[in-house]
């Protein structure tokens, strides 16, 4: 009698074979198994999981952070001597590792789904761990130089909260699957429970979450106030050398209203326009004064600073990837400014019909216009012929010369109350946007108190103070504020309360749904027989191709009555087995 070996037919599964084999190497079926997960293999999961939540709170503070770039760039070449964009390596390694770690963190939840075992392949754990501690290693960096800008996280969830609010929710509700197909299980622990329950504090804290929100754009548009006015700060650098005439024309031309300049005072009293400490980044001073290119800007006379050029090193370091939209006019003139004095840029404002903020750098004792540098001020706005009114000064220091200053508006660049407001007799406040919340805005504006808010780069950023009632921003870049004619987005308190109680009630509604499906399919799951489980599988499938694979099986000898001797009949032209004298069939 011919023995034959029976067959068992196995479908290809492609998409599993894809995520286990991208995830953990393992491409065969054999190499796959549905067991739990080793605690190893678990830690790292939670690695995993904890470089992604890293990543994602480092890519989004940089994408805030566009707003001060500039700032950014400007405190590293204090520390470092040398202008870069250190910007661009930090956002090409951030979106490259956040694509990684977010993929491996993808086939990691289909592990989870499809119940198979955790095994991340040696490479990428390797990658996981040299992105986690590079991730690390960024935060510590930017706390050390940058320490100030993690308040933009606070301000920017002004704008973002709700947006972010929604996101959160459908996250946590899709993460419902695989909360519940683990706490359903009839082997259930006290972990089980544990993770429910976290789960669920969660959750409720999400649905309660925007009682806590300040978004000032929430509000009756009918209440909105007019659009702030926009102060080119140092000009518009983007387009043009920062603190130069073709400056200060390209910010009047993009619509600022006023204009805003650092103001140093030369040996010989002429005061002029610089921002840092030295001549070194926005000049040739190292060329045509070697052996002073590290002095104080101040300790050079007119004669000296008129001689250097101020907006070739624009052209070289190209510092915010402008150059190449520059027509070749506008490169020839750029390439031979010089430094602006104080009158030039006042007689341009003059003209314009506009306004200045002057922030004044105070020589050092040891300058010879220690003592008069608020008189050389004064005596160039009047030379320029601009009403007093129409300029503020920022940082007179101390309070003692403010009274030698009378007609000029004067400004305090520190945040301070109604009352030493008053006391000091100042007229308006300039703050940083960190220092200047919705609610000190209101009590400033209450008390008939003008604040300008800087620096305002972003769409966002504009918005949020718009929505606030800021009457004036400072910003690095008024060709981008003009294109924002309105609040980038508005809603009313009534109408944000419905999008948020409607999103709460579908989202418990689907995690409750969710629940209930898992808990019956769990259920159905546990009263099937074992054997027509494996029956199953051999099902005909006509429209599908099969794999077929022949393997021995070893029979002995059962208690039913089953012998090894009994008949097998082989139908391979049907892709299945058929057992005779009492066996399966079909």
């Amino acid at each position: 009698m011919v023995k034959h070996q029976p067959l068992q037919v196995y479908e290809k599964q492609v998409f599993v074979s894809f995520v286990t084999g991208i995830y953990g190497c393992r491409w065969k079926r054999y190499q796959r198994s549905q067991e739990d997960s080793s605690r190893w293999e678990c830690a790292w999961f939670i690695i995993l999981c904890s470089s992604f939540f890293l990543l994602l709170f480092w890519a989004y503070f940089w994408l805030v952070a566009q707003n001060d770039f500039n700032e950014f760039n400007w405190s590293v070449y204090n520390r470092s001597g040398e202008w870069r964009d250190e910007t661009i390596p930090i956002l090409t390694s951030t979106t490259v590792g956040f694509s990684y770690i977010t993929f491996l963190m993808i086939l990691a939840l289909f592990h989870i789904s499809l119940g198979q075992q955790m095994n991340l392949y040696w490479v990428h754990k390797i990658g996981v761990l040299a992105t986690l501690i590079t991730t690390i290693s960024g935060v510590v960096t930017v706390d050390d130089i940058w320490g100030d800008e993690w308040d933009i996280l606070l301000v920017s969830l002004q704008s973002t909260a709700p947006f972010l609010h929604l996101g959160a929710l459908a996250t946590l509700t899709a993460i419902s699957w695989l909360v519940a197909g683990y706490v359903v299980r009839r082997e259930r622990s006290n972990f089980h429970v544990m993770v429910l329950l976290i789960y669920i504090v969660i959750l409720l804290a999400l649905y309660l979450a925007p009682l806590t929100f300040t978004c000032p754009c929430i509000m009756d548009r009918h209440s909105l106030r007019p659009r702030p006015d926009i102060i080119g700060r140092r000009g518009a650098p983007m387009l043009a050398p920062e603190n130069t005439m073709v400056s200060f024309n390209r910010a009047l031309q993009h619509g600022a209203s006023s204009l805003e300049a650092d103001v140093t005072i030369s040996v010989d009293g002429v005061p002029f326009l610089m921002r840092d400490r030295t001549l070194r980044r926005t000049t040739d001073v190292s060329k045509v004064f070697p052996a002073r290119q590290y002095d104080d800007a101040s300790f050079f006379n007119w004669t000296e600073i008129r001689s250097l050029n101020a907006g070739q090193w624009f052209l070289e370091s190209d510092p915010y990837w402008t150059v190449e939209t520059l027509t070749a006019r506008d490169r020839s003139r750029i390439g031979n400014q010089t430094v602006c004095s104080l009158v030039e840029m006042l007689r341009l404002a003059a003209r314009a019909n506009g306004s200045a903020l002057l922030d004044i750098r105070k020589p050092p004792p040891e300058h010879p216009r220690y003592r008069s540098w608020f008189m050389d001020t004064l005596w160039a706005v009047q030379k320029a012929g601009i009403s007093q009114k129409r300029v503020r000064t920022v940082t007179w220091t101390p309070d003692t010369d403010r009274g030698r200053v009378r007609g000029l508006q004067q400004t305090a660049n520190e945040k301070l109350s109604v009352e030493e407001i008053r006391q000091r007799g100042i007229t308006s406040l300039t703050l940083h946007y960190s220092k200047a919340s919705h609610k000190d805005i209101q009590e400033y504006l209450a008390n008939n108190v003008s604040v300008t808010v800087y620096p305002v780069n972003d769409p966002w950023l504009l918005s949020v103070l718009w929505c606030s009632g800021v009457p004036s921003v400072s910003s690095d870049a008024p060709q981008v504020l003009r294109k924002v004619p309105y609040p980038i987005w508005l809603m009313s308190q009534n109408a944000y309360n419905f999008i948020w109680i409607t999103s709460d009630l579908v989202s418990l509604a689907v995690v409750i749904g969710i629940f209930c499906f898992q808990k019956w399919r769990m259920s159905g799951m546990q009263n099937y027989n074992p054997e027509q489980i494996m029956l199953s599988a051999v099902t005909r499938r006509s429209s599908r191709d099969v794999n077929i694979m022949k393997e021995k099986l070893i029979f002995s000898e059962l208690n039913n009555g089953l012998s090894s001797t009994e008949e097998l009949s082989l139908y391979p032209e049907n892709g299945y087995a058929r057992y005779s004298d009492g066996g399966v069939s079909d």
